[in-house]
């Protein structure tokens, strides 16, 4: 199937390893989780992505209510607030969702893949949550070890108002907002080639938006674009660059401005974005520009693209309430399948084995007849929380059952034997080091709980 994936053993183990470290961060923060159907009304996920509409898949009209396959979890988050009118919580969500993208397998994109959400929604006072999130991103990229990143701010309402100083016309403001998402993929001259041609944008209005586009740096840039005389024509403008220094004081408390740059060419294409928008890009080599005086693009790094990415979206949750009550929302999504690609092909470079089970002992037997006392064994390790197997062979040879732990990683041996069985103990065999011990049975769990907390 076009754009799917099956994940083996191998590549659980380290996709588990990655959600772990992920809901360990969201729940550091106080959030709670919920889940949502697959699919929706259609109506809901109608009209709420702009371009990206047309990626949304339809299920076959059954002679009911039309559905779709949610394309993301945010506007189903959003459904959920306005029904069950809640106006505050800090949710976390992982799940799939559905595109019907025409997919590049190779850069980790498919058309079923998961997304790890987390949303801070309730009226709270400017920047607090939304600060929390860009800290959340940092913690989360730096503790999966991924590489240099840097994550790009910017906001809605800087860009809203910098299209109308330049003489962009109203309802051009999406549309072109969605060209300038492409900067990250596309050089400026394609970008303004497909406004002015594709777009109808006249040739001075889209010179005056590259000016601006190509500005990067921190908070002395909002300062200085406050300063702007264009700029500062737009009272829009002048609200998003006070809160993007705002932001920054907060994360510089946070301690996570060292990996932030203030980036005008950040658009996010999705339409419900109202206020500061994010995005966390990998960078391979080098290091990302310091968020001094970096201008003009001149990124000594390669970018690897996107992996997480969200903002503020006051307005979705109104969409869902019959009385238009808005409930204020910010967020940011993980773009794991990214990751695990990412983590997939670390492995694959280590020499490290992943292993894909946590059995911590084997029952064996050195000689035949002893099946029973073997299962008795395991019954007791496993009644007393121990991972434990056995092989499945009457009479297996000791040589085939201790290959057998070198092939899956199991640390430990218990071996029985009619000698160990006369004086109630059993031998337990370290297989890294082939070292044995006699120990008596009432000793036993113990002794492998001890030695195998330490791994």
């Amino acid at each position: 199937m076009q754009g799917t994936r099956d994940y083996n053993p191998k590549q659980m183990a380290i996709r588990e390893k990655v959600f772990n470290i992920i809901t360990r961060c969201f729940k550091r923060h106080g959030a709670e989780t919920i889940d949502t159907p697959v699919f929706e009304l259609k109506e809901t996920l109608t009209g709420k992505y702009g371009e990206d509409s047309k990626l949304i898949y339809d299920l076959k009209d059954q002679g009911g209510e039309l559905l779709s396959l949610r394309y993301d979890l945010t506007v189903p988050f959003a459904r959920y607030l306005a029904m069950n009118k809640i106006t505050n919580i800090k949710r976390y969500h992982i799940a799939k969702v559905y595109r019907r993208d025409n997919p590049a397998m190779t850069r980790g994109r498919y058309r079923e893949f998961y997304q790890c959400d987390f949303d801070i929604a309730g009226q709270y006072d400017a920047m607090i949550p939304d600060a929390e999130c860009l800290k959340i991103v940092h913690e989360i990229l730096s503790e999966l070890e991924l590489g240099d990143f840097h994550i790009k701010v910017n906001d809605r309402r800087i860009l809203d108002g910098m299209f109308a100083v330049c003489g962009v016309p109203d309802d051009k403001f999406r549309t072109i907002c969605s060209t300038v998402d492409k900067l990250d993929k596309m050089p400026w001259e394609d970008v303004k080639k497909e406004m002015v041609n594709e777009k109808g944008l006249s040739e001075e209005a889209a010179d005056q938006i590259g000016e601006y586009v190509s500005l990067q740096g921190g908070m002395d840039l909002a300062e200085r674009l406050l300063l702007d005389p264009r700029m500062s024509q737009s009272k829009q403008a002048c609200a998003g660059l006070s809160d993007i220094k705002l932001l920054f004081s907060y994360m510089q408390l946070f301690q996570v401005t060292d990996r932030v740059v203030f980036d005008l060419s950040l658009a996010r294409g999705l339409d419900y974005y109202t206020g500061v928008i994010y995005e966390a890009v990998l960078t391979q080599a080098g290091v990302a520009p310091a968020s001094s005086d970096a201008q003009n693009g001149t990124e000594e790094s390669v970018s690897v693209g996107s992996v997480a990415g969200g903002g503020r979206y006051d307005g979705l949750v109104g969409m869902f309430d019959p009385k238009g009550r808005k409930v204020p929302c910010v967020g940011v999504s993980i773009g794991i399948e990214r990751i695990f690609s990412i983590m997939e092909q670390k492995a694959e470079a280590s020499a490290e084995k992943v292993r894909t089970t946590e059995v911590q002992v084997l029952v064996a037997s050195a000689q035949k007849n002893l099946l029973e006392e073997r299962l008795r064994l395991v019954t007791e390790l496993w009644n007393a929380g121990i991972k434990a197997e056995v092989m499945y062979k009457k009479n297996p040879k000791l040589l085939s059952q201790l290959q057998l732990c070198e092939e899956k990683g199991i640390p430990l041996v218990a071996i029985l034997g009619e000698q160990e069985l006369k004086d109630a103990v059993v031998k337990l065999r370290v297989v890294a080091t082939r070292e044995e011990v006699d120990i008596s049975r009432s000793d036993l769990i113990g002794e492998i709980k001890r030695r195998t907390s330490e791994a």
